[in-house]
């Protein structure tokens, strides 16, 4: 799978032109998170050991419960008081549940969970058009502005990505709930976030909203991992925005896809990974299931919106586009077993006889521009009109 991002990455580099993602590896991206934190190759339990695979009735699944909330949501999801810090216990209630009966429960009350043998209930292709934006002129030779308001992963690696060949990039968060990488990983934090501008808004007020929605004005891509209700309450509406604003190219980056019951589903790399078949893929070469890389699909989804976004700008092919993490990571693995079956089963079998080794050594990239704080451009974009 390394080697298919590899292949992403020489596709973006052509794109762009930019020598410096020339210079990346599809394992740099895969594993420098890993290997920055001195990570163990996971089995059942994730490498960042927020993600766990357990046995149900029929089927294994994985529960994320990497934030701090997650665990208050156990009582209503198996009916039953307990003490939720014990994994054990959960593992011998899943175990009593039918998997698909689990998941569909799970993700009711906004739990990322994934069956690892699951179909997607409705075929999303990555990077599809959702909706067609208003026709733009072809853009100069000028870098594109670049607003990014995701968090974690795999957003702000595709707008590192673009800053990377050139791009000016605008990172907004919420004054009320900043990215959680920046206390939970900050050296990961500060390698996807260099160079790029900070604002910080208060989307609770009409003020913050108008401030948002000018700077959507003023951006060549938007970059957003939102579900539609936030973006509602945002009042922002993305078909409408692109079909308003000629050229303007709109990457929604989501779990499972932007349409259908799937656009409310929360997930994150480990578990998409998991509902993209590739654990089920181990387990086929292997005879052994368990998490293959490091929240697999974050990396390989921020590539793909990289590649998306600046294809499209650069064609003046205005529009709401979809890249989901889930899309992602089947993409790369079905083009994996095409190419080369026989050596994507080995690599999956390796991966499997691995676990507990630490991850593969990849260099640490250096931290080449400023990390700017929170909020420090504010004055430079949010003046008054």
């Amino acid at each position: 799978m390394a080697d298919q991002a590899d292949a992403l990455l020489r596709q973006l580099a052509h794109a762009t032109g930019s020598v410096a993602i020339g210079g990346l590896t599809g394992a740099g991206l895969l594993g420098e998170r890993a290997a920055l934190n001195h990570w163990r190759i996971g089995g059942d339990i994730s490498p960042g050991a927020g993600c766990i695979l357990f046995h149900a009735a029929d089927d294994r699944v994985a529960l994320n419960l990497a934030r701090e909330d997650d665990r208050a949501l156990l009582p209503a999801l198996f009916e039953e008081e307990f003490d939720v810090s014990f994994d054990s216990f959960i593992a011998t209630l899943i175990e009593r549940m039918n998997a698909t009966e689990f998941v569909a429960r799970a993700r009711m009350l906004g739990l990322a969970a994934a069956q690892e043998t699951e179909r997607a209930v409705s075929q999303v292709s990555l990077g599809a058009l959702i909706a067609k934006g208003a026709p733009g002129p072809p853009p100069s030779k000028r870098a594109p502005r670049v607003l990014d308001f995701s968090a974690l992963w795999a957003g702000p690696l595709a707008s590192h990505l673009m800053w990377l060949a050139g791009a000016n990039v605008i990172k907004v968060e919420s004054a009320r709930r900043l990215d959680g990488m920046r206390a939970g990983d900050k050296d990961f934090y500060d390698l996807l976030n260099q160079g790029k501008a900070s604002v910080s808004i208060d989307f609770s007020s009409h003020e913050g909203r108008a401030a948002l929605r000018r700077l959507i004005h003023e951006a060549d891509i938007v970059i957003e991992a939102s579900r539609p209700r936030a973006l509602r309450n945002l009042g922002l509406d993305a078909d409408a925005l692109v079909q308003e604003q000629p050229g303007l190219v709109w990457l929604t980056i989501t779990a499972h896809g932007a349409r259908g019951e799937e656009a409310e589903w929360v997930g994150f790399g480990d578990d998409c990974g998991v509902a993209a078949g590739v654990s089920a893929a181990m387990r086929a070469a292997s005879g052994v299931s368990g998490f293959v890389g490091d929240a697999i699909a974050d990396p390989l989804t921020g590539l793909n919106a990289a590649l998306t976004g600046w294809n499209a700008w650069r064609g003046g092919e205005g529009g709401r586009y979809d890249v989901s993490l889930r899309a992602s990571a089947q993409a790369t693995l079905e083009t994996a077993r095409a190419e080369n079956l026989k050596r994507l089963n080995a690599s999956l079998r390796a991966w499997a006889n691995a676990r507990g080794a630490p991850f593969p050594d990849v260099p640490c990239r250096p931290i080449s521009a400023p990390v700017a704080a929170t909020g420090e451009d504010n004055a430079r974009f949010l003046a008054p009109c």
